[in-house]
């Protein structure tokens, strides 16, 4: 029963253990490696579809008379536009080399829309799902739109279109999350007994992104072990996305606290869907760039298990 419960409260902790421990021991161990190489693309395709399920169980649980847009999400869009911007300026000055590679990284790390997930989280701690899902929505759209527009000043060799970089972000959100939205939003109207029996389920949404937290972990570790740079350089990828969590996390909080919504502009602000990210660091940037974003989702997943485990011990949110 003691392994029970600490699994149940660091379960996002025991994710990111778990995915490491299995990607290390299906690369490393040669009678294993073959099975990890037929599974990983199974896992990976596997993500996409763990994410829409976990996102229709938790919009079941959405009030629509909550879906309002808030000051603090406009708010929050200006300071990331802003950040974004001194980034970019960031990366233009420091020229060529390990020194611009790291501030790309940090660059791809703030522009990346909120994850999708954030709900999840933001449920647990005792946040606004309905809130956090208004804000996640307009944060990939304005993604949709401004990070097209900063790509050609971070990497001028980028061959697309401004329209062909907002409609690979735009479908993104279109089928990650507008999609499991309105699904769920069509079975609260027409079956709302099946709809409320899904809401029911407790933990049912946060459990399953654990799995897909592992997942995503275990790819990580992958880009991390295989990344070809110095020591310092890789160094500066890993734990510079420490310092943006927490200065994320903090603004988000901060701006959050002035409307009364902490919980939620802290996660709105801080949790990053990094699969976009890696993403763009890959198909735009410098593709070493990735194992910022990768990092990211060590970190952000670290400081949301300690805010669960203090709020789960305690009954409020510490921070």
């Amino acid at each position: 029963m003691n392994v029970l419960s600490f699994i149940k409260r660091w379960s996002l902790v025991v994710a990111l253990c778990f995915g490491t421990a299995v990607y290390v021991l299906f690369s490393r161990v040669p009678a294993l490696v073959p099975v990890g190489e037929w599974a990983e693309p199974w896992l990976v395709d596997a993500l996409p579809v763990l994410l829409f399920a976990l996102l229709f169980v938790t919009f079941c649980k959405i009030d629509v008379r909550d879906m309002r847009l808030r000051a603090w999400h406009v708010w929050l869009q200006v300071i990331r536009l802003v950040l974004c911007g001194l980034l970019v300026f960031a990366v233009v000055s420091s020229g060529t080399g390990h020194s611009r590679l790291v501030w790309t990284g940090v660059f791809v790390c703030v522009s990346c829309p909120t994850a999708a997930a954030a709900a999840v989280v933001t449920e647990k701690l005792g946040g606004s799902i309905a809130s956090m899902t208004i804000y996640t929505i307009m944060d990939n759209l304005v993604t949709a739109i401004a990070v097209p527009l900063f790509l050609p000043m971070v990497e001028r060799g980028v061959g697309v279109s401004f329209v062909e970089a907002s409609l690979m972000v735009l479908r993104n959100v279109a089928v990650v999350l507008v999609a499991p939205l309105v699904l769920a939003l069509v079975c609260r109207k027409v079956v709302p007994k099946f709809a409320a029996w899904i809401a029911g389920i407790h933990d049912l949404a946060f459990y399953m992104w654990c799995v897909n937290l592992a997942i995503v972990t275990g790819v990580t570790v992958r880009n991390i072990l295989h990344a070809t740079v110095s020591g310092l350089t890789l160094g500066l990828l890993l734990l510079l996305p420490l310092v943006v969590t927490l200065v994320l996390f903090s603004i988000g909080k901060a701006v959050g606290h002035a409307f009364g919504d902490n919980v939620s502009a802290g996660q709105a602000m801080g949790q990053k869907n990094t699969v976009v990210g890696i993403w763009l660091a890959l198909t735009f940037l410098d593709p070493l760039a990735a194992l910022a974003p990768g990092a990211y989702v060590i970190w952000q997943n670290l400081v949301n298990a300690w805010q669960i485990w203090y709020k789960e011990k305690y009954g409020v949110v510490k921070w």
